[in-house]
C-alpha cells in the first residue's frame, strides 16, 4: 500500500472511531444521567439536559481524539507510512 491510500484509509478509520467515542460517551453520561442527576432535576427538563449531554459527548470525544492522537505520534513515525492532507504548491 502506498501512502495515500494509508492516509485515506487513517481518515477512514479516525472517522468513524470519533463517531464511536461520540456515541460511547453520550450512553455514559445518559446513563449518569438518568441514574444520579434526574431525581434531582425538575420534571420537563430533559430537553435541554439531553442537548448538554450531547454537546458534552462531543467535547470528550474530541478530547480522547486529540489524547489519542498524540499519543500515535509519539509511537508511529508519521512521515513514513503517511502523506501530508495539505501540500504547499510552489508557483
Amino acid at each position: 500500500m502506498n501512502k495515500k491510500l494509508n492516509t485515506v484509509l487513517f481518515m477512514l478509520g479516525a472517522t468513524l472511531a470519533n463517531v464511536i467515542m461520540v456515541i460511547v460517551c453520550f450512553i455514559v453520561l445518559s446513563f449518569l444521567y438518568i441514574k444520579f442527576i434526574s431525581p434531582i432535576l425538575p420534571e420537563g427538563s430533559e430537553g435541554w439536559v439531553f442537548s448538554l449531554i450531547f454537546i458534552g459527548s462531543i467535547v470528550l470525544s474530541f478530547i480522547a481524539y486529540r489524547a489519542l492522537m498524540k499519543f500515535l505520534e509519539k509511537k508511529v513515525d508519521i512521515e513514513k507510512y503517511f502523506d501530508p492532507l495539505f501540500v504547499r504548491r510552489r508557483k
